[in-house]
């Protein structure tokens, strides 16, 4: 029996309770999980912006150790630190084909199978995203771990590595890979959690002459002037103006929409240059329409794109990022504005609606 944060219905408070997780199967993984972020994707799946099924364990930004292996797993072993991938690619559908394996077709079928089941009760347990990192241990597909550097352990960097796993890799992917931000690009990040504070620091590292960032929150902004923002600017109605005004008149190159809310897709669309790029990193409900006019589409010659897991390969992305992490390039510490037990998942979900903080960070035991 392992303690897990547990949810059983839309809006319900998560619950820490046992489960009873078997032995891995072939071709599984099961991890002590070190630590997880909480991301804004839980909190979706928690009231019910994204669809899921019940009873599940949330989490799937998590780092950990490897406890034991199933049948035909042989590029991790016992003991080795690892960091779990919430997405992992199948390696033989057409995405995955034409070198696209974060639009896998099959990425989240573990996410639908039950995983375990509640000690209470013996009703069966989905894994949230496939991952179900709220726990003290997890038990996932092998192409959901990729071995971290040896020496990587509690203490010695596993914990925020975690962060490795969502926030950092969509949020530099988003601009090394999505948008692929050129030195001397200027940048506008709008939205300012662990995903958005990520692409601040992915767009200073790709040379960014300039990185404006927006967000009501002030502590936010400081936050994200410290990591390489060149200016902080609040949310207001003349926003775009203001942007035009640090950047000659036209606008930034690409801007990023790291919130999910028409009000903000239209914001980072109306912060972009004419012929500049508005990527949309943020995961909003599939009832929040975005309108534009047709006339607009012609005379702004923009580019929109979605950004999917910041268009993130792990096995190329994860080695180059923890490259970056060691070189002190990108700062994995800096995002962590609260670390919590299991029981603080709930409190970590309010702090989130209210826009408080960067990322917390569970440590499961």
């Amino acid at each position: 029996m392992v303690l897990a944060a547990v949810l059983h219905g839309v809006g319900e408070p998560v619950r820490v309770e046992e489960i009873d997780l078997p032995a891995p199967g072939p071709g599984q993984v099961r991890v002590r999980v070190a630590a997880s972020g909480v991301c804004h994707s839980d909190l979706s799946l928690a009231d019910g912006t994204l669809d899921q099924a019940f009873p599940v364990v949330l989490g799937h930004e998590g780092a950990g150790t490897v406890l034991a292996v199933g049948e035909g797993v042989t590029h991790v072993a016992e003991g080795d630190p690892v960091l779990l991938i919430w997405a992992p690619a199948c390696g033989e559908c057409w995405w995955c084909e034409h070198a696209e394996p974060h639009l896998c077709v099959k990425a989240l079928d573990a996410a639908r199978t039950p995983y375990a089941a509640l000690a209470s009760d013996g009703r069966d347990v989905l894994p949230g995203l496939g991952t179900a990192t709220f726990a003290e241990e997890t038990v996932v597909p092998a192409a959901g771990v990729v071995k971290l550097p040896d020496g990587t352990r509690p203490g010695a960097g596993l914990e925020e590595a975690a962060l490795l796993g969502c926030a950092v890799t969509t949020g530099t992917g988003a601009v090394w890979n999505t948008a692929q931000v050129a030195a001397g690009n200027t940048v506008a990040v709008i939205g300012l959690g662990g995903v958005g504070l990520s692409a601040v620091q992915g767009a200073r590292v790709a040379g960014a002459s300039a990185v404006i960032v927006v967000d009501p929150d002030e502590g936010k902004r400081k936050l994200a002037l410290s990591m390489g923002a060149t200016e902080a600017l609040e949310p207001a109605p003349d926003l775009a103006k203001r942007v035009r005004a640090l950047t000659g008149g036209r606008g930034v190159d690409h801007a990023f929409e790291c919130v999910g809310r028409a009000a903000t897709i239209r914001a980072a669309w109306g912060l972009t240059r004419r012929g500049g790029m508005t990527t949309i990193v943020g995961v909003g409900a599939k009832d929040d329409m975005v309108e534009f006019s047709a006339l607009e589409l012609f005379h702004f010659a923009r580019t929109m794109t979605g950004c999917v897991y910041g268009s993130t390969d792990p096995v190329r992305d994860v080695p180059r990022l923890v490259e970056h992490v060691a070189a002190g390039r990108v700062d994995l510490g800096a995002l962590v504005t609260d670390r919590i037990g299991l029981d603080g998942v709930n409190d970590a979900f309010a702090a989130m609606r209210a826009g408080r903080g960067a990322r917390a960070l569970v440590i499961p035991g």
